[in-house]
């Protein structure tokens, strides 16, 4: 059983699109299981229906717009950097209606459920292939994994919005009683996930490099000050997930293909250039071909 596993990483997650086109269009790789969390699940609906064109057309074109429906701040370009600053207008708005964030992401439930009609949806249930979501519980303090399987359209849509809430920017849901946000908050990385569903081959794209090349910025704002400790804590989080996948790989005889981002893509993937993820797609897949072209290499050797 093979299985494709995207990690968390907002406007990054273009680079994994480019890698997910290579392994299916160019490997021809069969999969039984597609696991995303955050902005893997964005992707995975649309890899399983083969949809690269036009998945790769929507991920490439989403802007700040397309995302929230009160965005709680400004971006600056200096020096080559995109940093963000306060939006005290809307933030300050979102609090008078009673908000528990800073900002609202109904425009991305809308863009999903306009990017992902009921026919596909349909498509996909009766598949082979399960779809599988990583939702963070607040309320409960647990991970969730959610399967197409088990929910109707609007339902799974929803759950695939709120594995993308990078919370308190972005909105905080109430559903069944339990508030719920990003997935990344408690797994960035689900291969331990997929190995427990019965993987025995698992692709894991992480967007990420391999080895920490980064030194941050210093923080200006609140705001930058809390994206670089949610930053840190989370690629902690994916560290920690990819030493869980390695030992429960090793125990159930696993194996893992690990698809690292070479450099460094960007300090602050809440940032959306459309210019910028093009550039990252077509590198995702040439990256893919290059490891394809070196292993090989070696195994001829």
């Amino acid at each position: 059983m093979r299985a494709m596993v995207i990690s968390g990483g907002g406007s990054k997650g273009a680079f994994a699109g480019g890698v997910a086109q290579y392994l299916l269009e160019k490997k021809k790789y069969s999969y039984d299981l597609l696991l995303g969390t955050s902005t893997g699940s964005l992707l995975i609906s649309h890899l399983g229906l083969k949809k690269i064109d036009k998945i790769r057309n929507i991920y490439t074109s989403v802007t700040q717009d397309s995302i929230f429906s009160n965005c709680p701040f400004t971006i600056e370009h200096k020096y080559g950097i995109a940093t963000i600053g306060i939006n005290h207008r809307n933030v300050l708005k979102n609090f008078f209606k009673g908000r528990k964030t800073f900002g609202e992401s109904l425009n991305l439930l809308t863009l999903i459920r306009n990017s992902i009609t009921e026919a596909e949806f349909a498509e996909l249930k009766k598949g082979p292939l399960d779809i599988v979501v990583t939702v963070s519980n607040l309320s409960l303090n647990q991970v969730e994994y959610k399967s197409i399987n088990d929910f109707d359209y609007d339902s799974f849509c929803e759950w695939i919005w709120i594995s993308c809430n990078y919370i308190p920017f972005m909105t905080l849901v109430r559903k069944k009683g339990s508030e719920y946000a990003d997935g990344g908050l408690g797994c960035m990385v689900p291969i331990e996930e997929a190995i427990k569903r019965g993987a025995t081959e698992v692709d894991a794209i992480i967007l990420h490099t391999e080895v920490s090349h980064l030194n941050r910025m210093p923080s200006r704002n609140a705001f930058s000050l809390l994206t670089n400790m949610f930053a840190f804590m989370l690629d902690r989080i994916e560290e920690h997930n990819i030493k869980i996948g390695k030992f429960t790989a090793n125990h159930n005889n696993a194996i893992i293909n690990f698809y690292y981002t070479p450099t460094v893509l960007t300090t602050n993937s809440l940032v959306f250039d459309k210019k910028q993820m093009t550039k990252w797609w077509k590198s995702g897949y040439l990256y893919a071909e290059s490891r394809s072209e070196q292993s090989s290499e070696l195994e001829l050797t």
